[in-house]
C-alpha cells in the first residue's frame, strides 16, 4: 500500500509540481490550497505525510502545523516545511509549532524524495 501524502501549496503550479514528482515515486497525493482547506481535506482521513508551504492566504503554514498538533490524529504525523522562506527565527516558530523538517524552494526532486523516503519510513 502506497504513502499518502498531503501537498499544501497556494501556488498551482508548486502543487503539480510536488505532486507530479511525488506520485512518480508512487506516492498517493492529495491536495490543497492553503492550510483551511488543508484541514478540511484531512476531515475523515489520515495520511503519512504532510508538506506545507508557510506564505498562503487563509492559514499559513505555521498555523496548520500548529492545528495538526492539536489534534491527537496528527501528534505523529510527520510534517515537512517547502518554503522559499530561509529566515533561521522562521524555522525557530516552524520546529516550535512541531514542524518535522525545513526544505528551501526551490526544490530538487531526487532530495524532496530522499527526505520523503526518510520520514515516512
Amino acid at each position: 500500500m502506497s504513502k499518502r501524502i498531503l501537498a499544501v501549496d497556494d501556488s498551482k503550479t508548486m502543487r503539480d509540481m510536488v505532486s507530479f514528482t511525488l506520485k512518480g515515486a508512487g506516492y498517493e497525493v492529495l491536495l490543497a490550497d492553503d492550510g483551511v482547506n488543508a484541514l478540511t481535506a484531512l476531515t475523515g482521513q489520515m495520511v503519512d505525510l504532510v508538506i506545507t508551504d508557510v506564505n498562503m492566504p487563509n492559514m499559513n503554514g505555521i498555523e496548520l502545523v500548529e492545528k495538526l498538533r492539536q489534534d491527537p490524529r496528527f501528534r505523529a504525523t510527520p510534517i515537512l516545511i517547502l518554503t522559499t522562506e530561509s529566515d533561521d527565527s522562521l524555522k525557530q516558530r516552524g520546529r516550535a509549532a512541531g514542524a518535522t523538517g525545513w526544505i528551501v524552494k526551490p526544490f530538487v526532486p531526487e532530495k524532496l524524495l530522499q527526505v520523503v523516503g526518510k520520514v515516512c519510513a
